[in-house]
């Protein structure tokens, strides 16, 4: 109960360390010495657990994939937000559509996202991927990822830089967190 206090007089922010940290820890070690067990919500700790390890199926197709891979590399460090990209649909649970979607890439695209287990989430990067950018006239291009598949988040810009990208992760971190069932 102490715990859930102090998330609310937070406003559900994370806690800051140092003495209400402390406080909590203090709170839950004694709980467990004297009862045994630790009461939490289900749903809290599941989400909790899905925000801390994002396993994101890459679907680079065109310039804006070159931001993506910059998000991975050692100065930004996606890894360490527990955002490990995977080769296979299968073991992912996010996919990042960074670039221009054609008409005749939507199918295979689509494959993929229906591939993917539940509960699964799509961030959109890129204006090609949200509505299709410079060549939102062309009769080739898709105009926007979210006319194939639910998108969650938009990661605005052209290209957008790889902390944009870290900041639409962060967000789908909210989204989740805020989500109040197992399965969506």
């Amino acid at each position: 109960m102490g715990v859930e206090t102090s998330m609310q007089a937070n406003q559900g922010m994370p806690i800051p360390p140092g003495a209400d940290q402390d406080l909590i820890l203090q709170q839950v070690t004694g709980e467990l010495q004297d009862k045994g067990f630790v009461l939490a919500n289900v749903d809290k700790v599941v989400n909790w657990a899905r925000t801390g390890s994002l396993w994101p199926m890459t679907f680079g197709l065109a310039c804006c994939a070159v931001e993506m891979i910059h998000a991975y590399m050692p100065r930004y460090d996606l890894d360490r937000f527990g955002v490990v990209p995977r080769p296979s649909p299968r073991q992912s649970d996010v996919i990042i559509v960074a670039g221009t979607l054609t008409n005749k890439m939507a199918p295979a695209f689509r494959k993929v996202y229906d591939q993917m287990a539940e509960p699964r989430y799509v961030i959109s990067m890129g204006s090609c991927a949200n509505g299709g950018g410079y060549y939102h006239y062309s009769y080739s291009v898709v105009r926007g990822c979210d006319r194939v598949v639910p998108v969650d988040v938009y990661v605005p810009g052209c290209p957008p830089t790889a902390e944009a990208l870290i900041y639409g992760v962060m967000q789908l971190q909210k989204k989740i967190k805020r989500t109040g069932t197992i399965w969506r």
